[in-house]
């Protein structure tokens, strides 16, 4: 059965690619694309999206704005993994996809609400802002989501700080808001997107498949990687965005455990830290989930498959 998703992103090299997978893809319908301040400032990533769209020549697909900053942070960009546009390493087209007039998260509740229930699944790789502001706004849309698959947060790595991701702490309170919101929820995070890496024989592959997007994102990639290997010590970059997108395809890509999560705002040393309760496991079942493992070459094959469809 096709699944209908909301994409919430902040392109980013890695959310090119989800975005791809999810268009791409036929058991995916992309319902809309809304963008959130993240990996760089909200105009930035929103023209990302623009250029994006215009690249792989989306169509009847809205594309809204939302939030500029987090909800109490002061904005915090990735500009040493993501560059100063957000998406460094290509030459984008210029957008000729128009944005929507209406805010993301108007668009995000609207999408919900004028849907039947238990039919749209929100799948945000940002910053959690436009989703928590969504159900502060419309709290009746948790029991109307489907799911939500986020790409956040971790149980073990860590990339912004000692113990948090950077979609996490960019934003802590919207992250607690949405992880304790009720609704089903599947954390994709660095324990199993530092697995999704574009290695030598990704690069490869997207020379073979030798479209115009593929040779694009193969640009991206090769930017990528050296960022990640300058500002994170990787030999090769992980695409972290779209391991969500290839979970609601195929279930087999990642293994999940049902578990506890919560978001901690206080501490000194481990505000934004995603602290999952694997001593929970067996005992009843929680709405929230963790990835915690990840077939490469099942996630590698949908994207190029997802690239082949494009063209």
């Amino acid at each position: 059965m096709v699944k209908k998703i909301i994409l919430d992103c902040d392109p980013g090299h890695d959310d090119a690619l989800a975005l791809m997978l999810a268009y791409g893809n036929p058991e995916i319908e992309l319902m809309a694309v809304t963008t959130v301040a993240g990996n760089q400032t909200l105009k930035k990533v929103t023209n990302n999206a623009l250029s994006l769209a215009t690249l792989i020549g989306m169509k009847n697909v809205p594309i809204a704005a939302g939030c500029d900053r987090p909800l109490v942070n002061e904005i915090k960009v990735a500009a040493d993994v993501h560059g100063e546009s957000g998406i460094d390493g290509t030459e984008l087209p210029a957008p000729e996809v128009q944005l929507e007039d209406i805010n993301a998260v108007d668009l995000i509740i609207d999408t919900i609400m004028n849907n039947p229930a238990n039919t749209i699944t929100l799948v945000p790789t940002g910053a959690l802002t436009n989703i928590a502001t969504a159900v502060r706004r419309e709290p009746r849309i948790v029991e109307r989501v489907k799911e939500v698959v986020l790409m956040g947060g971790a149980y073990k790595d860590s990339n912004a700080s000692a113990v948090a991701e950077f979609n996490i702490i960019v934003d802590p309170e919207a992250a607690h808001i949405v992880f304790n919101a009720g609704w089903k929820l599947t954390m994709v995070g660095l324990d199993v997107t530092h697995k999704a890496l574009a290695t030598e024989d990704v690069i490869e592959e997207l020379e073979n498949i030798n479209t115009v997007t593929s040779i694009k994102v193969k640009e991206l990639m090769l930017a990528f990687r050296g960022m990640y290997k300058e500002n994170q010590n990787f030999d090769f970059p992980p695409v972290h965005d779209p391991v969500t997108i290839a979970y609601l395809i195929d279930p087999t890509v990642m293994d999940v455990v049902n578990a506890p999560i919560d978001i901690e705002l206080n501490g000194k040393l481990t505000r934004g830290m995603t602290v999952v309760d694997f001593s929970h496991v067996l005992k009843e079942e929680v709405p929230t989930n963790v990835g915690v493992s990840l077939d490469k070459q099942k996630f590698w094959n949908l994207i190029y498959d997802a690239l082949r469809v494009i063209g």
